[in-house]
């Protein structure tokens, strides 16, 4: 698989990585076999994945765990990206955001123990945390850099001003964001920004959650405790809306030949040369079947029509969840 260079960070990743927080949290069916996620990981690997992507919050803690397992004897074969942030270790490590310095450092530590490895390639702040200033909190990826600790770092779900301002204290890898045929908003702001700072991009949720594959008809296919089952595209006239979408979706891959989940990771990786998506996945047909859109050539009169698709019914997240994007 052919790889890419995540801005000037030297990191050299899949053109394709593999997102592996379903393994383990909030999505039907996590945390109950990791044999198979096992499994899945090294078949990526086999199929030319070196990029695999986790945050200390799935779980939390045991997505990293699982991750480390996965990789412990190929380590310098893989670039490992994981992320900190909406865990607050300075009180009592629940749930929440703080980006602060100290709070980093804690946090860096933990991961590096979790996934048994003396460095993490990319270092993510999961969620901005609007009571530390940004400038704080990459002083302190810049030490953590220095020392050795991470090799790049990253942030995601950053505004563009968020965005300069960080880059001005230390170059940024990487920002990672949704991005899908039906999440286009990068294509505004984010996409010009960091291709005029040469920073890489990396789409999480490529696939929109599952849905643009079109196996979701029902939020009943779910577990009770799928957090997709409370998200606004995924239930009541928004989920009957959002189904017609992915109908245009299929009726483009049954044209090419190929799966609904090809043709959207098609779309994407056709939008430059400078997109690393993580679908994720923790079963091997599944990853198998996205990384066939690498091999998929869309022609320009597909690539218009998913263009011209309409804007998908209700917000990416609950409004607590759209509460903490920063914008």
């Amino acid at each position: 698989m052919k790889q890419i260079e995540l801005g000037s960070s030297g990191l050299e990743v899949s053109r394709l990585g593999l997102g592996c927080m379903g393994m383990s949290a909030f999505y039907t069916g996590s945390g109950q076999d990791d044999a198979g996620a096992l499994k899945t990981i090294h078949r990526a690997f086999d199929l030319g994945v070196n990029f695999f992507d986790t945050a200390e919050m799935y779980g939390p803690y045991t997505n990293e765990e699982l991750l480390g397992r996965a990789v412990a004897d190929r380590r310098d074969q893989v670039v490992i990206a994981s992320k900190f942030g909406n865990i607050d270790h300075l009180n009592g490590s629940v749930r929440g955001l703080n980006g602060s310095p100290e709070n980093l450092r804690l946090a860096v530590e933990g991961s590096l123990k979790r996934l048994g490895t003396d460095y993490i390639d990319l270092y993510y702040q999961h969620r901005m945390d609007p009571n530390t200033p940004i400038e704080d909190t990459v002083g302190e990826f810049s030490k953590l850099i220095e020392e050795g600790k991470i090799r790049a770092y990253g942030l995601s779900e950053a505004a563009p001003a968020t965005i300069r301002r960080a880059h001005a204290v230390h170059p940024l890898a990487a920002l990672q964001t949704e991005y899908s045929l039906w999440s286009r908003d990068p294509e505004a702001e984010i996409l010009p920004t960091l291709r005029e700072l040469n920073i890489g991009f990396v789409p999480y949720s490529p696939l929109g959650r599952g849905f643009l594959t079109g196996a979701i008809r029902s939020v009943e296919q779910l577990d009770e405790s799928d957090f997709r089952r409370q998200n606004p595209r995924f239930t009541g006239d928004n989920l009957e809306a959002n189904i017609r979408l992915v109908e245009q979706v299929d009726a483009v891959a049954a044209e090419a030949g190929a799966s609904a989940a090809q043709v959207a990771l098609a779309w994407l990786l056709a939008q430059g040369q400078d997109i690393a998506p993580i679908p994720g996945t923790k079963r091997i047909s599944y990853l198998e079947d996205n990384l066939g859109a690498d091999q998929l050539v869309l022609t320009a009169d597909q690539l218009a029509k998913l263009n011209s698709l309409p804007a998908p019914a209700g917000e990416r997240y609950t409004a607590e969840g759209m509460a903490g994007l920063n914008k």
